[in-house]
């Protein structure tokens, strides 16, 4: 069977999901991506008859779950603290029994937090750049020490350049790339300005790539092209000039990251549709995971449905196929 042979469609009957809150907003860093990823996700399932409806922000959605309004939860909130990407609004759902889209606590918990993903990939021999856990704080200062590990050690055992980034957050809120180490003390403290622990990280100088799954398919690969020298916020979501080439491999190399992906989605515990991203260094030809989206963009700019296009789903058929996802969840309330 081709890779992009998708499964019938469960139904063509709207009537089959009943009311549908399509969870957006909140209050993340990433709170205006949601808004707009939501907006079309909504506008998708209505166009295919869904009686869906917006809801914004998880205290809404508690509200209405208590009034019994909704049957099920298309989440494309991004982020954590009010966002719907580190298991807390799923917690909420698997409590009223309501089945959601996307991965379930423990993999949307997991898949939130940067460092303890590479922990797991780690374990089961999966690629992913080498790293140094940093504790937030006012710390991060010249010569001062993080959580007992000195930023310029970190930076010397992993030798320049790296990424220091927030652990917990996504759409390169916070990231800065350091090449010398005079820069150091300024990109911890932008990362420290978010909650939760930093990343210092080694930079893959190389193809930036990500991998859309919907259930245990892995979409084409995108590699990405920004006009910039980095898929900075700017790139991913204002710019029109960034290339999307898809799919971003061929032969051999398309199956391996794809197989990969796959691979690196699962271990971490997600379920139902993602995307993981992927570096291949330009050195040696290697992939490095970087790391989970459970809540992906669906905005103009976003990969998923760029991929998805790619593999024969249109818009509203992703949208659909997305909250398919749900209906198994069903089996035994």
């Amino acid at each position: 069977m081709s890779p992009f042979a998708f499964p019938p469609l469960r139904s063509t009957d709207p009537a089959v999901f009943g009311r549908v809150a399509v969870l957006l907003g909140g209050t993340s860093s990433e709170r205006e991506v949601s808004l707009d990823s939501g907006g079309n996700v909504l506008q998708g399932l209505r166009a295919r008859g869904v009686d869906a409806e917006a809801v914004d922000g998880i205290p809404a959605l508690a509200a209405a779950l208590v009034q019994k309004q909704f049957d099920r939860v298309f989440n494309i909130l991004h982020g954590h603290k009010g966002g719907g990407e580190d298991g807390v609004v799923q917690g909420l759902l698997e409590a009223f029994a309501i089945p959601y889209t996307g991965s379930n606590v423990l993999g949307s918990a997991l898949s939130m937090d940067k460092v303890r993903t590479k922990q797991v990939w780690l374990a089961l021999g999966l690629p992913t750049p080498r790293y140094v856990r940093l504790m937030p704080g006012d710390a991060a200062k010249a010569g001062a020490n993080v959580a007992g590990a000195d930023v310029y050690a970190a930076a010397s055992q992993l030798g320049l350049p790296v990424i220091v980034k927030p652990a917990n957050e996504g759409s390169s809120v916070g990231v800065t790339r350091v090449f010398a180490e005079s820069d150091l003390a300024a990109a911890v403290d932008l990362a420290a300005r978010y909650d939760g622990e930093l990343l210092m990280e080694q930079l893959i100088e190389g193809d930036e790539l990500t991998v859309s799954i919907l259930g245990d398919i892995a979409l084409p690969s995108i590699r990405i092209v920004p006009k910039g020298q980095w898929y900075d916020y700017h790139a991913k979501y204002k710019a029109d000039d960034t290339q999307y080439l898809c799919p971003g491999l061929d032969g051999q190399e398309e199956d391996q990251i794809g197989r990969l992906s796959l691979a690196a989605f699962q271990a971490a515990g997600c379920r139902g549709w993602g995307r993981v991203d992927v570096m291949r260094d330009r050195a040696t030809g290697a992939f490095q995971l970087l790391e989970v989206n459970t809540a992906p963009g669906m905005t103009s700019h976003s990969l998923v449905p760029k991929a998805a296009q790619q593999a024969g789903l249109d818009f509203q058929t992703l949208c659909w196929r997305i909250l398919e996802t749900t209906l198994a969840q069903e089996t035994g309330r």
